[in-house]
């Protein structure tokens, strides 16, 4: 793995303004994170020539790696895991050129240009461009078989893998609009949902309770949580329970839990320097560009409403467009103001024609 010292030609350590020049050991774009958007911003950049490196984080593959079966992406008619559908994106973007370390970034110099990027490792690389695509990751419940049991009836996805509990009884964890959304979702399949929550009332939007209290294969339980999930020949198989006003145990026979109790942008390594919202996801406009020229993004890291698949890798190769003409002005002479934030928020005004 090639890594710079930080000393390249035309870098400075002053802030905003100054000469970049093109070096041999400065990255034309880092991808930071390996779910799908990272891969399809390396399949973008290597395919543009950029020559790529994606560095993969701690959670390779991101959300979807831990995902059943996957239905729902295009392409695919027969279907095929998460962890599968990782490794042919890695295939293909390795295919054109895009290299992929496993490592993590702790570290974002963000006041010069080319920026410098730290991991883990003990690398250090000088770059051009980045793009941010460290995703989210599900709040997680903390209780004993959670981990051991996910991707074999505990799921974070109920469009993901609601089709394969036909005809089963599952229990839904949460009491937002995700958890009220996601029960709703799931009577498409199961027989019976129930819905655990520790309060005695949700909150979630009015219309969604009104549609969870009115739909017959829901089944609500108040005050009570989960204390662990069992499982029994590689799938669950029920739950212990506790209710949380008399403290008593408890246990439900179940074929699969589904725990929404919300998410965290994995936005560690962004805090401070990039501009996020009162979630913690980047505040992107939609060109993908962060508050920082030459920064962009894509998937769950900055998209808090979609979440899927499918779009991630839409934000992925968006991002990836805009890296690739970042560069091309690189190469035509742009001077970089670190300190110039390039997004544009206006919507243009449409003339309706009669």
């Amino acid at each position: 793995m090639s890594a710079t010292n930080g000393n390249v030609n035309g870098a400075s350590a002053n802030g905003a303004g100054h000469n970049t020049n093109i070096d041999e050991n400065i990255e034309n774009v880092i991808i930071i994170g390996s779910g799908p958007a990272g891969f399809t911003a390396g399949l973008y950049t290597a395919r543009a020539n950029l020559k790529p490196l994606l560095i993969t984080g701690n959670e390779y593959g991101g959300q979807v790696s831990i995902t059943y079966d996957i239905e729902n992406y295009p392409g695919f008619p027969e279907s095929l895991s998460g962890p599968d559908l990782v490794e042919k994106f890695k295939a293909q973007a390795e295919k054109f050129g895009t290299r992929v370390e496993f490592d993590y970034v702790n570290e974002i110099v963000t006041d010069r240009h080319p920026f410098l990027v730290r991991t883990e490792g003990g690398q250090e690389y000088a770059t051009q461009s980045i793009i941010l695509a460290t995703g989210a990751r599900p709040k997680y419940l903390e209780i004993p078989g959670e981990r051991e049991m996910a991707g074999k009836g505990v799921s974070y996805c109920a469009t993901c893998d609601g089709f394969f509990f036909r005809g089963k009884d599952v229990l839904v964890i949460g009491g937002g609009d995700s958890a009220c959304e996601e029960a709703l979702f799931l009577t498409r399949f199961a027989s019976r949902v129930r819905m655990l929550h520790r309060r005695d009332s949700f909150r979630a939007s009015k219309i969604l309770q009104e549609r969870v209290f009115s739909e017959p294969k829901i089944e609500v339980v108040w005050n009570t949580v989960l204390t662990e999930i069992v499982g029994e020949n590689g799938n669950v198989n029920s739950v212990k329970t506790q209710n949380t006003v008399t403290g008593e145990a408890g246990e439900l026979i179940t074929d699969g839990v589904f725990i929404f109790v919300g998410h965290l942008p994995n936005n560690q390594l962004l805090q401070g320097k990039f501009e996020l919202d009162e979630d913690g996801h980047l505040i992107t406009d939609r060109k993908m560009r962060t508050n920082i020229p030459g920064i962009f993004a894509g998937g769950e890291i900055m998209d808090k409403v979609f979440k899927q698949v499918a779009t991630s890798v839409g934000q992925g190769c968006a991002a990836a467009m805009q890296a690739t003409k970042f560069m091309e002005e690189i190469h035509a002479g742009l001077q970089v103001d670190v300190t110039q934030d390039p997004r544009e928020f206006e919507r243009p005004l449409a003339k309706v024609y009669a």
